[in-house]
């Protein structure tokens, strides 16, 4: 077993029954390292049903900012005999195994450390409160970890004060709970040979979910009604959303709420309302999952075709039908891309960390109006559900809200001629105004079904496909209003390329680093929206071979790309991970090099 000292660079994973409280201590102990100045990330592993089934929680611990999964654990914490033959194979020679030793037993490995805690036993000697020994033994084996791994015992103390504020009482047996393990560890002189030293790495970082951080981007880009139905791992959106509105929303001085949240009784009632909403000149927005989208396709026609604004959020899960409801991919792609019946296209935004989940989704609510469509932000289980170390959260308070082409009643006094659905500027974009703005001139109208320039029904096809022509258009000057891709390189360096989004983006550069040190040289493109821009074309133009990361199985991406671009598929290939873990850079790295490897007498002769 290796004896060398292991600094900042680890995962550790916790192993508990679920519904047994272990999150949140889970989360402490991933908090406390953040605050020790080292960049963590934190992973949930649950199942979908309520309580008794094992759940895991898994936290990378990286100071160089390698954050994306990492197959092989270097501590396992089990806590539940019914995973322990799976968890203890997680475990990497050397690693460390700690488990409740009120029940001693012995373990297959040798090749392990094994590290008995009775927590059960000290629990029940020092709490005469059932609930309590439950529960605290998951703060036991956090102060055991603290004395383990070297870390500052005082930052734990910080924490369950901070978490316990308002509730007092509680505060001291937690932190009585905190030091049984922490003093054990010290009294019996285990040794660990991970640790944890103090640095500066999280200065300018906050520990924050990609759902709670969609949230507050919604009241930044003011929202203020939010219709919605549950469904996991979206829920906890727009419950954010509710959180922050009711701290930033309420009237200082009749206390009244300056928002409307509605938990709707289905999926189609949710989004209908929204779109009602928006149609009267609010900003509204729902969210959903995966079958959630499908549910809600008819209405996100009649959006799209009568052209009212309107934001859609889907974090995305394992499908399809109900599928792993608790587990990650990049699985609706198409579906959202192309969502409803006949010819239709939809604006994509896909953040690949907070930072951008609380940008892109204040950017939306301007896109939405300025474009008279719907605007769908795309994320994922991985992204909105666990806390990531990301930049902190900025906003410019002289920003104006951009509500695009509008018509006053003034306007209206002025023009001679209206119609709802007239391209006046060329760039597909129609005017249009709010219901009420003139007494007899300009009324808002709308139209689902076939209509002209003035919302007048129509059943003439030359004027349907015009309409239908003009609305491609708009959508080709979508391109130039979303978030353009990101490089990973001033200038392009190789012939081969590649291509990933979304929450890929934490797994990438610690793959292209892998890659660099094989020498293989890639250049990188991180798309951030759908329709692609100029950009994204040149990309692929500059480039013989592309690899594209996609967290599905079909390569939903590399099918939009070569079917919006005319892209041959041969010049395409495809790293695909869909097993509902988030993808590891050990799996894109050996991919690519397989690929290279297996290949490499054909591209020779290709000259790639």
């Amino acid at each position: 077993m290796s004896e060398s000292k292991i600094i900042n660079d680890f995962v550790i994973k916790f192993a508990n029954v679920n519904g047994s409280g272990s999150a949140s201590a889970n989360q402490m102990f991933a908090k406390g390292v953040f605050r020790m100045g080292i960049p963590v990330s934190p992973k949930n592993i649950f199942p979908s049903n309520i309580q008794g089934l094992p759940t895991w929680f898994e936290v990378r611990v990286n100071e160089k900012g390698y954050l994306g999964r990492r197959d092989g654990v270097d501590i396992a914490v089990i806590m539940n005999p019914q995973s322990y033959n799976q968890d203890i194979k997680e475990l990497i020679p050397g690693g460390y195994l700690i488990y409740d030793s009120s029940w001693e037993r012995n373990f297959d490995r040798t090749d392990i450390n094994v590290i008995g805690i009775p927590i059960i036993k000290m629990c029940q000697e020092k709490f005469t409160n059932i609930k309590q020994r439950q529960l605290f033994k998951n703060i036991v084996y956090v102060g055991a970890l603290a004395a383990l791994l070297d870390i500052d015992i005082e930052v734990y103390k910080g924490l369950i004060s901070e978490q316990f504020q308002g509730k007092e009482k509680l505060i001291e047996p937690n932190i009585t709970a905190l030091m049984l393990g922490h003093d054990h560890i010290k009294d019996s002189l285990i040794s660990c040979n991970i640790k944890i030293e103090k640095r500066n790495k999280t200065d300018d970082m906050i520990l924050i979910s990609g759902n709670d951080a969609s949230g507050l981007g919604c009241v930044y880009g003011g929202a203020t009604i939010c219709s919605w139905y549950p469904i996991t791992p979206s829920t906890s959106l727009p419950e954010a959303f509710a959180k922050y509105s009711e701290q930033f929303r309420k009237d200082p001085i009749s206390g009244k709420n300056n928002y409307a949240f509605i938990q709707s009784e289905d999926e189609l009632a949710a989004i209908g309302m929204v779109i009602g909403a928006n149609w009267n000149g609010a900003r509204g927005f729902t969210a959903t999952s995966g079958p959630g989208i499908s549910l809600m396709s008819e209405f996100l026609g009649l959006a799209y075709f009568a052209e009212i604004p309107l934001v859609l959020f889907d974090v995305q899960r394992g499908g399809p039908s109900t599928g792993m409801p608790t587990r990650t991919q990049q699985s609706d792609i198409l579906s959202c891309a192309y969502a409803s019946h006949g010819d239709t296209k939809h604006v994509l935004l896909i953040p690949s960390n907070p930072k951008e989940c609380f940008e892109f989704s204040a950017t939306a609510f301007d896109l939405a109006d300025q474009l008279q469509t719907p605007i769908i932000v795309l994320s994922d289980l991985d992204l909105g559900m666990n806390d990531w170390s990301t930049k902190q959260l900025e906003w410019n308070d002289s920003k104006n809200y951009n509500k695009g082409k509008v018509l006053s009643k003034e306007d209206l006094d002025e023009l001679e001629d209206f119609g709802r659905y007239l391209d006046v500027d060329g760039d597909g974009i129609p005017y249009r105004t709010y219901p009420g703005t003139h007494p007899d001139k300009g009324a808002f109208f709308t139209r689902g079904t076939s209509h002209d320039e003035y919302a007048r029904y129509t059943e003439d096809g030359k004027i349907n496909a015009e309409n239908l022509k003009r609305l491609v258009k708009k959508f080709s000057t979508a391109s130039q209003f979303v978030p353009g891709p990101l490089f990973n390189q001033e200038e392009n360096n190789s012939n081969l390329g590649v291509i990933y989004f979304g929450s890929t983006d934490v797994s990438m550069q610690e793959a292209l680093d892998t890659l660099q040190d094989m020498d293989i040289q890639l250049d990188g493109m991180r798309i951030r929206a759908f329709p692609f821009n100029l950009e994204v074309w040149e990309f692929i133009e500059d480039h013989d071979l592309i690899f594209l990361v996609e967290q599905n199985r079909d390569g939903q991406m590399k099918t939009l790309i070569m079917a919006e671009g005319g892209i041959s598929a041969e010049k395409l290939v495809s790293i695909l991970c869909y097993d509902g873990q988030p993808i590891t850079a050990d799996l894109i790295s050996s991919k690519i090099r397989d690929y290279l490897l297996s290949n490499s007498e054909q591209l020779a002769v290709s000259g790639k």
